[in-house]
């Protein structure tokens, strides 16, 4: 028997819900026509699958360097911005989660030598999934003063974003039409 996975047609929206939602088939959404189906999640979640904010974003996504760093935030902010002159929640929310991301793994470079922070394969059936999932961690290199640096850049991005007034009032009403 086929399963298909929920589209904006067939998805119960009526029933809101603070959990990402990976059930939903994110190649074929388009979430600027459907915010009602977005999920803030914790953290990054969604971040490389929510179109068509990924395939906009991801581009200017860099951390190697610092100058890459800060280029990068600056441009990722800047979207932030015009998502949330554009009254575009989701758009915001996953310019966030990018700049969280920058920080994110700019610090597991600058703690682990080549950002491997587990040891050991990921099971098949956790690919795609964060987490240890029962391999041990890794020790922590000495500290990357570069990727520490990078890091330093987007946490500042990241914060500001997260503090904006304007963001914090789209995510409240965000959260109270749809979950």
């Amino acid at each position: 028997m086929k399963t298909t996975k929920p589209t904006p047609e067939t998805k119960d929206v009526s029933q809101p819900t603070e959990k990402f939602d990976y059930s939903l088939h994110y190649a074929e959404l388009d979430l600027r026509a459907h915010p009602e189906l977005y999920r803030v999640g914790v953290g990054e979640q969604g971040v490389l699958l929510v179109q068509p904010y990924k395939s906009e974003i991801l581009p200017y996504w860099r951390f190697a360097t610092p100058e890459a760093a800060r280029e990068s935030s600056e441009a990722i902010f800047k979207l932030f911005l015009e998502y949330l002159a554009a009254g575009d929640f989701v758009g915001a929310d996953m310019a966030r989660k990018f700049l969280q991301m920058g920080y994110t793994r700019s610090r597991r470079y600058a703690n682990h030598k080549g950002g491997k922070k587990y040891d050991g394969p990921v099971p098949d059936d956790q690919k795609g999934v964060s987490g240890a999932h029962g391999r041990p961690e890794l020790p922590r290199s000495p500290e990357d003063p570069v990727k520490a640096e990078s890091a330093r850049i987007f946490k500042a991005k990241w914060d500001e974003a997260a503090a904006n007034p304007e963001y914090a009032e789209l995510k409240r009403r965000h959260k109270a039409q749809y979950g």
